[in-house]
């Protein structure tokens, strides 16, 4: 679903496979191409973030300098220097600070991002976030409601653009960070044209800084300056019929649409003894277990049980999580999870929703990764998801390709607010997933 810079378009669940012996090309000749587009890439970007360019994030010019310390960019301000203002606004809007835990305004967030938020490069597929996973997401422990901003027309108080941050503590190699996590930035369609998203950007950033928080973290489908990882996302077929009738997928060279569901078909019940779903008693051995498996990663989120319990406590058409409990110590030895973000299907006459997983957190000690992620799958297809969806972090290229996850033409680039590291990391070497 996020925006693609890949050259490639492989459908989900088909791997392009390039043909190499029919061109043979100089490795001089890709390297100087590789290197030629790279920087015009960089000069067009460079052009086309003029906002980027005055802001405290890692810029071009400065990708490989050795010379240049990891960690802040800039110093923090005394608070009493921070703006005590909103931004101004153009004159026909105004800031609302949007009370997530009131229906009323959860539903005109919803139908904002439900019609305006993100769509795939075709405009086949829009992001649909469930009220439920607006609340789940944005209100974890320590929230800041101002974070959860809104722009309405001031004459008819239509809510029409929205940003949000939430508090996280970030480990960054060995330093713990206290950072807002930036999520949901929409503008209504058309008010494209008005640059409300980076006065919208200030200004969180603004709410931020007066809370003595410093740092973000954020993705996006596009390129900005300068992204700490690049991730690709990588699609497993479970309703294959239904992903091919949409566009989703395509049909494989050479293979029938009954050849194709038997290829994807999963077992019916799980394998793993001992699998079963997360319970409030299993909140101090998971986090324990997490925040071990987190450790070998050089950027990852550092949680408490306060956090592993309302992310992670599986909530209806929100989480699901489930553990391994040793039949015979009672140990809880491994943990998997995903989380819902259905998409709206836009103008098919059949069907209007892909029900889509997201892997979250996963960590094998005891069952193998490959296994416990296919038990993950069943229990998808159980409940009748129609596409399990996976980013290459931490160790999840481990399983991808033997569990028949295909990758997709959807980029998502991990950004750093204020704060430098000197090289790009590998997408195993990050242990976020940011929702």
């Amino acid at each position: 679903m996020a925006g693609s810079d890949s050259e490639t378009n492989n459908s989900p669940g088909e791997n392009s496979k390039s043909n190499n012996d029919t061109n043979p090309i100089s490795e001089t000749e890709i390297s100087i191409g590789n290197i030629s587009r790279k920087v015009q890439d960089s000069l067009s970007i460079a052009k086309k973030h003029k906002f980027w360019e005055t802001q405290p994030v890692g810029q071009y010019k400065d990708l490989g300098d050795s010379s240049l310390p990891e960690g802040p960019i800039e110093p923090a301000s005394p608070l009493e220097e921070v703006k005590q203002e909103p931004y101004n606004l153009p004159s026909l809007y105004e800031w609302s600070t949007c009370d997530i835990g009131s229906e009323a305004t959860c539903t005109e967030v919803y139908n904002l991002l439900t019609n305006n938020y993100v769509e795939d490069d075709e405009n086949m597929f829009r992001f649909n976030y469930s009220k439920e996973f607006l609340r789940w997401s944005l209100h974890p422990p320590g929230y800041f409601k101002n974070w959860h901003i809104g722009v309405r027309v001031k004459a008819t108080k239509k809510l029409v653009a929205f940003i949000t941050g939430v508090p996280a503590r970030i480990r960054v190699r060995d330093e713990i960070v206290n950072m807002a996590e930036i999520n949901f930035l929409c503008v209504h369609k058309k008010l494209r044209s008005k640059r409300l998203a980076p006065v919208m950007i200030k200004e969180v950033t603004r709410r931020v800084h007066l809370e003595n928080i410093w740092q973000a973290a954020y993705t996006a489908g596009v390129v900005l300056p300068t992204p700490i990882a690049t991730c690709q996302y990588w699609h497993r077929s479970l309703n294959p019929k239904k992903l091919i009738d949409v566009g989703f997928s395509r049909l494989g060279a050479r293979m029938t649409m009954s050849r194709t569901i038997k290829l994807y078909k999963l077992p019916e019940l799980t394998i793993t003894p001992g699998f079963r779903k997360m319970e409030l008693r299993d909140v101090p051995a998971v986090t324990r277990l997490l925040r071990e498996y987190l450790s070998q990663f050089v950027v990852a989120p550092d949680f408490n049980e306060n956090e592993v319990e309302h992310l992670l406590l599986p909530t209806e058409n929100v989480i699901d999580s489930f553990v391994v409990e040793s039949p015979e110590s009672h140990d809880i030895t491994d943990f998997c999870s995903f989380y819902t973000l259905p998409s709206s299907i836009l103008g098919n006459p059949n069907y209007s929703t892909l029900k889509a997983a997201y892997s979250y957190y996963n960590i094998s000690t005891r069952t193998p990764l490959l296994q416990l992620m296919n038990d993950a799958l069943i229990v998808a297809k159980q409940n009748d998801y129609d596409v399990f969806n996976a980013l290459d972090v931490m160790h999840n290229e481990s399983f991808l390709k033997d569990l028949k996850f295909g990758p997709g033409d959807g980029q998502l680039h991990y950004y750093l607010y204020n704060y430098r590291l000197r090289q790009a990391l590998k997408p195993s070497e990050l242990g976020l997933v940011l929702l």
